[in-house]
């Protein structure tokens, strides 16, 4: 079957909580194993199906946002997403208390327990108004987003589009571009900044309606960080700071020698080379061809997963008028498939978003043999070190892609994964104080983004903005308002990838590859620090694997003549 043949039908909620009703009140006083089993597993069957149908509108409303039919079941999902989860907390608090419990751990492992027990705590049916509201002004975000249409030059674009007119080698084009980009955020000022005032304070109502300090308490509950606290992460930031800041500032000031400014602006950034970016040769078909050729040559279960999503037509790749923007992999339960969402335009960043979202996609297709859908994906920030690795595993193909630019790609593939680490903690620590903080401004929430970007991005000069120089940038950052503390994730998975690159391409680790097997067969079944222990890697957390990380990727950059590049 083509992705094209998988069928959507909104299900019926209402027969759904009858029959979950009627199961959890069974399970309740289930008088064996084996009746008990029997029951877990059609309720697991019932909650793959719901999940099934939420990712296949999810995925065609995302395609096409102008599309009526998958407008009006967004109207359905923001309603009902909070009423199927009331079913499944229902399910969860008997099965927490089953004395069945140690006997299903094939079906259930511990960390289903341990999600099952968090789910308790961060939700409410008194809430379930407050959750629809949220998804509600979600997707208002994202349709702004997506029905953006920029005006440049004579044409018309959306934001994905405009990304190589950000890298063009003539100043004066990357300057109108980023204005222009900007300008429609500052157009929409008062869109986004209603929007997100009233997420906060819905978010700090759910917070405190289910008995938490703030949402910032909350949200680590709900992002199901098992294995650290806000403590550890404050500790984190300051080493990111300490380590990492001083060496982005380094490699700014060859930037900008390379790229002939005197001073780098925020429309520079992006541009690394004085006669352009590294970018991908061929038209996306070739691009999937030759994507299909590396993964059979990485390994046979690599190759295996690559032919399944294109045999299936899983991977949407160009970017197009109504498309949502950003990129992502989902999974839809009952066809076992994973698919990959992107918005191609010719940059670099093709290439790193489809290695990234394969790295997600072949994690799941590994893990399709948990039966629990709870624990076929691990937690957020042990999914991103299989994306995040993967793109570093990929390097001995990258020529295939890039062709005679393939080392300024690798350059600044490895330079982009340290000018990250410091942003993505700015907008982790944006997000702490605007939750601790809620009855903020949209004016001080501006402030505190500035404060905060001068702090962990002093090379980053937004004087020619207003806009930004009043900071708002943090406005295209979706997953600030779609995803709350979905972030330092990334970082955390950045440190343990920038150590799976030394591993692979410095060391020429013979078991690299296997840890990197081992830990996407493992799926959900462990948690972030088991992940990071089972693939042999330090934790960021550890006193000393932050600089030893950096300091082998600086000595790489340091060692490569930027006039070569």
């Amino acid at each position: 079957m083509k992705f094209t043949d998988y069928t959507y039908s909104r299900p019926n909620y209402d027969d759904i909580k009858v029959k979950m009703a009627d199961l959890t009140e069974k399970l309740a006083v289930a008088a064996s194993t084996e009746a008990a089993r029997q029951i877990v597993q059609d309720i697991t069957a019932i909650s793959s199906a719901v999940d099934t149908q939420m990712n296949l509108w999810s995925i065609r409303h995302s395609i096409d946002m102008r599309d009526e039919f998958y407008n009006q079941e967004t109207v359905f999902w923001n309603e009902h997403n909070p009423l199927f989860d009331e079913l499944w907390t229902n399910y969860y608090r008997v099965i927490v208390d089953s004395p069945y419990r140690p006997d299903l751990a094939d079906l259930l492992p511990e960390t289903f327990f341990m999600l099952a027990e968090n789910r308790l705590q961060t939700f409410s049916s008194d809430a379930i108004p407050l959750f629809q509201k949220e998804n509600e002004l979600v997707d208002q975000y994202n349709n702004l987003m997506a029905t953006a249409q920029l005006d440049f030059r004579g044409q018309t674009y959306n934001l994905s589009q405009m990304g190589p007119f950000n890298q063009s080698i003539d100043r004066a084009t990357r300057k109108e571009a980023a204005e222009t980009m900007t300008s429609f955020f500052e157009k929409h000022e008062t869109d986004f900044d209603r929007i997100y005032d009233q997420l906060v304070k819905t978010r700090h109502e759910i917070a405190t309606t289910l008995g938490f300090k703030d949402y910032v308490e909350y949200g680590y509950k709900m992002m199901n960080r098992f294995d650290y606290n806000r403590d550890m992460v404050k500790v984190y930031r300051e080493e990111i700071l300490k380590h990492v800041v001083p060496a982005v500032q380094k490699l700014r000031q060859r930037q900008a020698k390379r790229i002939q400014v005197p001073d780098l602006k925020y429309y520079d950034l992006i541009l690394e080379y004085l006669d352009g970016n590294a970018t991908p040769k061929g038209s996306p078909e070739e691009l999937v061809a030759q994507a299909k050729k590396m993964y059979q040559e990485l390994s046979p279960e690599t190759g295996q997963f690559f032919d399944f999503m294109v045999e299936h037509d899983l991977l949407d790749l160009l970017a197009k008028e109504g498309k949502d923007t950003g990129g992502y992999c989902t999974y839809i339960a009952d066809y076992q498939s994973p698919f990959i969402f992107a918005n191609f335009n010719g940059t670099s960043a093709d290439i790193d978003v489809l290695t990234h979202e394969a790295g997600h996609a072949f994690q799941v297709f590994r893990s399709r043999w948990i039966p629990s859908p709870e624990v076929i994906w691990p937690t957020y920030e042990s999914c991103e070190i299989h994306s995040m690795s993967m793109e570093f595993i990929t390097w001995p193909w990258m020529e295939s892609f890039f062709k005679d630019q393939v080392n300024k790609y690798k350059f600044s593939h490895l330079a982009s994964a340290l000018f990250f680490l410091p942003y993505g903690v700015l907008v982790d620590h944006f997000q702490h104080e605007i939750y601790e903080h809620p009855e903020m401004t949209p004016t001080e929430r501006k402030n505190t983004w500035r404060r905060l970007s001068e702090l962990y991005l002093p090379d980053r000069d937004d004087s020619e903005s207003d806009f930004l120089s009043r900071g708002g940038f943090w406005f295209r950052q979706g997953h600030i308002f779609a995803s709350p503390f979905y972030y330092i994730d990334y970082t955390l998975a950045q440190v343990c990838a920038l150590q799976f690159w030394k591993r692979t391409q410095v060391d020429q680790d013979p078991t690299a590859w296997e840890d990197y097997l081992r830990i996407c067969d493992l799926g959900g079944t462990k948690t972030f620090l088991q992940i990071v222990e089972a693939a042999r890697l330090q934790s960021p957390f550890k006193e000393g694997a932050l600089e030893s990380t950096i300091t082998a990727a600086m000595s790489y950059l340091d060692s490569i003549d930027d006039t070569e590049l």
